[in-house]
């Protein structure tokens, strides 16, 4: 995200506006264990995972890369029409590069893919939502829970994925991941990645974010279904994710101050902690109104078409 970018006037209240869920949720510490929850589980998918591996540098930068996925993910959330178009067309051109050959099944991958990246949305949008009941301040509302779900798609139209195939409630969440478990694998790599993400070596100068990583990988692991830590070869006892839930309730607690939270931030993944301190300043943007994906591309034309899957 350009200096330009995050220096200019808020435009708007973006997509979902004050006292949406979303904007509770996504600025939540809890948010953090949610996304090296769904880094984690991106690796199911063996398109995703071919692609983790070839293109996104995972093992040099594994903070580099929570930082700017999960910075990707908030400013969707928080930030104003304007910026999350522009940032959700750049990160698409990336993808675009992102080709190769997935060597389980032999097939071409491109990270654009309308699946995987349908698999990508859902689990961040469930990850964060998973960890803020679990460690936060619990289960929401059942209006709050519907709302939650319709900002779900509306923030997928950002996305190469089709808003029809995502859920639209817990229910529907739920068949979801049933119906993608029967095809959902791991290899070598996908499970080297997981761990890596899980507990991050203490090298290449990366001592902080590895602390990190390590503290809230048996938080992350306790939200996970058996299915999935056995696949990942990343199980631990029951007696351990009993004991960790109330020690992470009560240090969320701690960090849920604006202040506490983006001093944290700044440490562990900073470009997401500036798109916070944006978002937290609670600015009066130019036109104080919630937008549609839809408008926002009307009003500000893009250069060039979003680059698809191939």
């Amino acid at each position: 995200m350009s200096e330009l970018t995050m220096n200019r006037p808020r435009e708007d209240y973006g997509f979902f506006g004050p006292g949406s869920p979303s904007w509770k949720i996504w600025a939540a510490p809890t948010a953090l264990i949610g996304f090296q929850r769904s880094v984690v589980l991106e690796h199911f998918d063996p398109f995703l995972a071919a692609a983790v591996a070839d293109m996104s540098g995972i093992y040099s930068d594994p903070a580099g890369r929570l930082d700017r996925t999960l910075a990707y993910f908030l400013t969707v959330a928080t930030a104003d029409g304007r910026t999350a178009l522009a940032l959700s067309d750049h990160l698409m051109t990336v993808h675009a590069q992102a080709t190769g050959i997935e060597p389980i099944t032999g097939t071409r991958y491109s990270a654009n893919n309308p699946a995987s990246q349908l698999w990508i949305h859902v689990t961040g949008w469930h990850s964060v939502l998973k960890c803020y009941e679990m460690y936060g301040p619990g289960p929401l509302s059942a209006v709050e829970e519907q709302r939650y779900w319709e900002e779900c798609v509306i923030a997928a139209e950002l996305q190469t994925c089709k808003t029809s195939d995502v859920p639209r409630s817990r229910d529907e969440v739920r068949e979801y991941f049933a119906e993608v478990r029967p095809r959902s694998c791991t290899s070598e790599r996908a499970n080297r990645a997981m761990h890596y993400l899980l507990r991050t070596p203490r090298a290449q100068g990366k001592t902080k974010f590895a602390a990190f990583s390590r503290l809230v990988a048996p938080a992350t692991i306790a939200t996970l279904p058996g299915w999935m830590r056995t696949m990942g070869g990343f199980d631990q006892p029951a007696l351990l994710d009993r004991a960790i839930a109330p020690a992470v309730r009560t240090a969320v607690r701690v960090g849920s101050s604006p202040k506490n939270m983006t001093t944290a931030l700044k440490v562990i993944a900073p470009m997401t902690g500036k798109v916070l301190e944006r978002h937290l300043r609670d600015e009066q943007p130019l036109d104080p109104r919630v937008v549609t994906p839809a408008e926002i591309r009307e009003r500000f034309p893009r250069a060039a078409k979003v680059p698809q899957a191939v």
